[in-house]
């Protein structure tokens, strides 16, 4: 069987601070340091959330060495690899096993697709060319292209691919998966509003987006249910609903960055095609968290 523990519980799918002149290492350093210090099992850099898709090549790079050097080891860190030039991703994934990632975290191609023998060679090239775990990345609503279990239970049997990063918000396709993958691939919740559900079939955790504004908090949820109290874990799980829904009211990572300006972990800045929340969204979310006393 499959060795496959990168992390259990939650990791921060974590937003890249930005301002119009690039990347706010000062800032990043500080919201690195908060998040391990909160608690949070493990670090995503440079995914959809950090903004991976509009960083340059040389600030992607950068962006992946200094979160290296500021984790120096503390928690598991999983890179944001992927692209839809597999050559790419190749490289990006070569240099982040260099830099002593735990783990790669790769989204299915996205605009160009793909069928699914498709995603059974991008997935084994990328596999085939690193020496560390492949976390396979599924969210259907943003790439046009779903990884079908039938295609999961072919890539489980690859040694280097460890992990699924599922968000196709299928609950019964997880489920599907869930079964077939048992024992060969770890299966994280990519989505915040089913992290209990998903636990309930087996899963390791989540990639989360609501541990940027709670970490602490989105740990609970998966630590409650490992130590036997599923009742309480799907009790802060509905409790934080509300604050879930807000933070994806506009397409992530759009609020969340609007959540960590507020409470001053960054500027409230998003590169074009992203722009800043819409002001009746933003109250409403801002809202929510006074309520979690998050900000005054």
């Amino acid at each position: 069987m499959k060795t496959t523990s990168i992390f259990r519980g939650a990791a921060t799918a974590l937003v890249t601070p930005l301002t119009a002149s690039g990347v706010d290492y000062e800032a990043f350093g500080r919201l690195i340091d908060w998040q391990i210090e909160s608690g949070i099992n493990a670090l995503v850099i440079a995914g959809t959330t950090g903004e991976g898709s509009t960083l340059s090549d040389e600030e992607h790079r950068e962006v992946m060495r200094y979160a290296a050097q500021r984790n120096a080891g503390r928690v598991p860190m999983i890179a944001g690899t992927g692209s839809n030039d597999t050559n790419y991703a190749i490289s990006l994934s070569q240099e982040a096993c260099e830099l002593g990632y735990d783990a790669l975290l790769c989204v299915t191609p996205y605009y160009n697709k793909a069928t699914q023998r498709g995603l059974i060679e991008m997935y084994t090239a990328i596999a085939n060319a690193v020496d560390k775990p492949l976390i396979l990345y599924n969210v259907p609503s943003r790439t046009g292209v779903n990884i079908e279990p039938s295609t999961y239970d072919v890539l489980a049997d690859h040694p280097n691919i460890t992990g699924i990063k599922e968000a196709n918000g299928n609950i019964a396709k997880i489920v599907e998966t869930a079964g077939i993958v048992k024992g060969r691939l770890d299966i994280w919740s990519g989505n915040d509003d089913q992290i209990t559900p998903i636990l309930a079939m087996g899963g390791a955790g989540v990639i989360s987006v609501l541990s940027n504004v709670m970490p602490s908090q989105t740990v609970e949820i998966c630590t409650r249910f490992f130590n036997g109290d599923i009742e309480g874990s799907a009790d802060l799980q509905c409790e934080l609903m509300p604050l879930v829904k807000a933070l994806f009211c506009e397409v992530n990572p759009i609020p969340v960055k609007a959540a960590m300006a507020a409470m001053g972990y960054c500027e409230n800045y998003v590169r074009l095609p992203l722009t800043t929340m819409e002001s009746a969204h933003e109250q409403q979310l801002l809202n929510i968290m006074r309520g979690h006393g998050l900000i005054a």
